[in-house]
Parts: structure tokens; sequence; C-alpha cells
């Protein structure tokens, strides 16, 4: 299965994009409800997405081999109320249920935060695979880190796939000792405005001194300052001064764009503000690109097997066939 059609849901900026047209993925269709977000998709694949995926029919939505979704997480993220399916914005997920029991494309992937796996005691999760499961899908999920996978960013994220075909058998990406340094994802000459201001950055080293020669320096909501050789994970609404390069200057929008495993050539085309809750709310590129690797693999392994099962059987089929017809006419003689 070298070529692939898919639809990108929840779209963002396109993380899901670059990981599948990366694995020979070709987008059919695109949804993403926030306008500037529309407007950094089309300048960057020359796709329109459509707006709010609650105005659009299922049946309008074109045929596809595998849906991709990284669907709203604030329901189910320690960050907001934590009220799961009672919350309007987690019955979202039952648009993605309502476009798949339509289409029935072969293969899903999904992307959330790592709290919707034990969120309200699993059974959040439990009812997403309930849903899939009734409509006739074989599911597997589990809690992948962005660190794991080549990118300086400890980002763990709940993934789900599906498959169609129940016989297809699905292994999990091996995670890479090859991340990417610091180094690699830091820009050089970074403008003044960056820079957090001086009481600011005199108050962090007063509370921490690294060990690191670069690291980003965290500062959590109890205010204990921490640092690492890879960033925390990036938040579309963390306080201005979250993440600290060396306890002094705020990320550029390149470097959190890099970070999450945007190619140099994505095209920045809104305000830092913009791009800095946009990179937040983005799939890690480079994990969710392996996760699709692994995906098309196992549904090319069943196709390849149901082929050769079926020449087999056709074999077997013929050839008692033949004999059949010889004996018959041997009889008639």
């Amino acid at each position: 299965m070298n070529k692939f059609t898919f639809i990108d849901l929840f779209a963002g900026i396109g993380g899901f994009h670059v990981a599948a047209k990366e694995n020979g993925g070709h987008c059919l269709f695109a949804c993403e409800i926030d306008a500037i977000a529309r407007e950094v998709y089309e300048a960057n694949y020359g796709i329109k997405p459509h707006g709010d995926i609650t105005k659009i029919k299922p049946s309008n939505i074109p045929k596809h081999d595998m849906l991709c979704a990284g669907f709203p997480c604030q329901p189910f993220s320690i960050i907001g109320n934590r009220l799961g399916f009672d919350d309007m914005r987690g019955t979202l997920f039952f648009e993605i249920a309502s476009i798949v029991q339509e289409k029935k494309p072969p293969m899903l992937v999904l992307e959330n935060v790592k709290q919707l796996a034990s969120h309200d005691k699993k059974r959040t999760i439990t009812r997403i695979l309930k849903s899939l499961n009734d409509i006739g899908y074989k599911t597997y999920w589990k809690i992948l880190n962005a660190l794991d996978y080549g990118l300086p960013q400890k980002r763990e994220r709940t993934i789900i796939v599906g498959f169609l075909n129940h016989n297809t058998e699905f292994a999990w990406p091996k995670k890479t000792t090859d991340c990417k340094p610091l180094s690699k994802v830091l820009e050089n000459n970074v403008d003044e405005k960056y820079y957090a201001s001086k009481a600011i950055r005199e108050k962090r080293r007063a509370l921490h001194k690294s060990r690191y020669k670069l690291a980003i320096w965290h500062e959590n909501k109890g205010g204990n300052v921490s640092s690492h050789p890879f960033s925390c994970a990036l938040r579309a609404g963390a306080s201005y001064n979250y993440l600290l390069v060396n306890g002094e200057r705020r990320l550029t929008p390149r470097e959190m764009l890099r970070l999450q495993g945007f190619p140099d050539t994505f095209k920045i085309v809104c305000s830092d503000s913009q791009t800095r809750k946009q990179a937040g709310n983005a799939v890690p590129v480079s994990m969710i690109k392996r996760v699709i690797k692994e995906v098309i693999n196992a549904a090319s392994k069943t196709e390849r097997r149901k082929r050769q099962d079926k020449q087999r059987a056709l074999s077997i089929g013929r050839i008692p066939g033949e004999h059949d017809l010889r004996d018959e006419s041997l009889a008639c003689i």
C-alpha cells in the first residue's frame, strides 16, 4: 500500500497531514473550526479546510482509506474542567463516529491527551472504543511520548488506531534513541522581543540552577522550576513565560514548530501568538508519522495474506475441477 487517501478532521495546522503525506497519503478532505488555522492550512497544503464539523453531512465526505483526527482534548485534559462527555466539546467524538459509520474507512488514527486514557476511571476511553467496536472496528490504544520518537519534547498522547478488517495484527512503533538535540531546534540571533524581563530572569535564576549547558526551563503551576535538555509539552493556553530557553527567553514560532516535528518549509503566515497557540494544539508529526507507517504496514500485510489465501483457494478449487472433467469425459467413452 504505497499510496492511500485520507481525511483530516479537527485538522489544526496539519500535523496529521504532514505525517500521512510523508507515508504516501493523499488528502481528500479537511475540516477545522478555527479560521486562522484554516488559512495556515491552505497556505501550506493548498487545501481549504471546511469549518464546523457539526455542519457537515457525513454523506458529503469523500470515500477514503484512512480517517485521521486529533479531536478536541479540552474535555479530557487536566487543563480543562474534566467534564468529558458532559462537556459539549466532548460530544464531537460522535461526529467522528457518524462519519466512520457512514464511510467505513479501512483505517483510523485518532489522537488525544494522555488523560483521556484514565478519565472518569477509564469509562471515557471505554465508551469511545465500544463505539468504534460496535461500528465494526478492531481497535488498539496506547499512550505514546514524542520524546521516544525523535523529538526533544516530552509530550504524552493517547493514540487510538482501528481496522475494519479484524484479521489485522498491529504492532506499535518501536522507540528510537536517536532524538534530535535542542541545538538542532533552537535558533541563533533571536530577537530581543522573545527575552523575558530582567525581573523574571533573575527570579528564575534564584529558584533554579541548571546542570545543562543548553536547556529549556519549565515552571509548573505551583511555581517550581526545573530544566531539561528537552522541552516539556507545548501548551496552547500556557502562561507566556511557561517555557524559557536557559531561563532567559521564550521559544520562537519556528522553534515551537520544530519541537512538534514540522519541517522548516512550513510557512508561518500569522502572528506569533497564533502560531504559539497552533503549535500547542498540534500533534507531534514525527510520532504520528511512525504510527501511520505501522498502520499502513499492518493493513498491507493483511491485504497480502487475503490475496494469497484467495489465490490458494482458487488454485485448490481448479485442480479437482479439472480431474472431475476428465473423469466425466472418460465415463462417456
